[in-house]
């Protein structure tokens, strides 16, 4: 079994800051990609920002240059820096992380986190 813990959320003005975390536990073998994913009132899911277990990393256009994606493997944790934070990023914003477990044979499976919420409001 494995848990995703989120936190970091809130509320901020425009131009603001926040950092998400999203903490992995349970049986976890290895973890591979790990991602953070939006979802605003009225709107589908969207990815916002990935990193790989290399380090590579890829973030929607709308967020570019705002925000980085990081990951402390020692700590099985996924982080996302949001800076110069603008109306249009309020959102449920949720951590996805694929691990990697092994039961006779290596096999992965995809998990979300429980949400957590971003409001940019003056």
């Amino acid at each position: 079994q494995v848990q995703l813990v989120e936190s970091g959320g809130g509320l901020v003005q425009p131009g603001g800051s926040l950092r998400l975390s999203c903490a992995a536990s349970g049986s976890i073998f290895s973890i591979n990609a790990m991602g953070w994913y939006r979802q605003a009132p009225g709107r589908q899911r969207e990815l916002v920002a990935a990193i790989t277990s290399g380090g590579s990393t890829n973030y929607a256009d709308s967020v570019k240059g705002r925000f980085t994606i990081s990951r402390d493997n020692a700590k099985n944790t996924v982080y996302l820096q949001m800076n110069s934070l603008k109306p249009e990023d309020t959102a449920v914003y949720y951590c996805n992380v694929d691990i990697s477990n092994y039961s006779g044979s290596y096999y992965s499976s995809e998990y979300w986190g429980q949400g957590t919420q971003v409001t940019v409001s003056s």
